[in-house]
């Protein structure tokens, strides 16, 4: 049941030219894994549609979707969801925690990645996101999956720890 659950949601990025850009999020329950993102300065429902369709693309399989009530999934939305054939689950009202896997990786990617940058154009929180979700699908280890990440790696018992540069860090000595 895990495997075919995914959640969707947006957040709002802000630029340096006082715009607001919207980032539209499709995550996995099982693995915690990000399926995919788009980043728009106007998001609308075709727009929100054609992102499921992208998302869903590699897929035929039925999923369920948990996603909040906001007015952005109108009619066109909708029906695109039915014809993938996903049966959506909508959050009640103004109750976040029911999309908490959604929220809280919403609040990861602010602390972790974009709260540290002064984002420029439409294109760089794009750049942002993706390093930020390949450290984030590669190395950041999650309880829920026995300390695991969620692209499954090899666990190395005994050995020396190596430091991996990522998202801009310092190279080891």
């Amino acid at each position: 049941m895990w495997a075919k659950i995914v959640a969707i949601d947006f957040f709002t990025v802000p630029t340096i030219r006082l715009q607001v850009l919207f980032v539209f999020l499709v995550t996995e329950h099982q693995r915690k894994k990000v399926r995919h993102f788009g980043v728009t300065e106007h998001p609308t429902a075709a727009w929100t549609a054609q992102q499921l369709v992208e998302a869903f693309s590699d897929r035929e399989d039925k999923h369920y979707l948990i996603r909040d009530r906001d007015s952005i999934y109108g009619l066109e939305f909708r029906g695109r969801v039915q014809s993938l054939g996903i049966k959506e689950v909508l959050a009640a009202p103004r109750s976040p925690l029911q999309n908490a896997y959604a929220e809280r990786l919403i609040g990861s990617i602010r602390r972790e990645c974009l709260e540290h940058v002064v984002v420029l154009s439409r294109r760089h929180p794009c750049r942002l996101l993706k390093g930020c979700f390949a450290c984030y699908h590669r190395s950041r280890t999650h309880l829920a999956l026995a300390k695991d990440t969620p692209e499954p790696r090899a666990i190395l018992r005994r050995g020396e720890i190596i430091a991996i540069p990522q998202v801009g860090g310092t190279p080891p000595l």
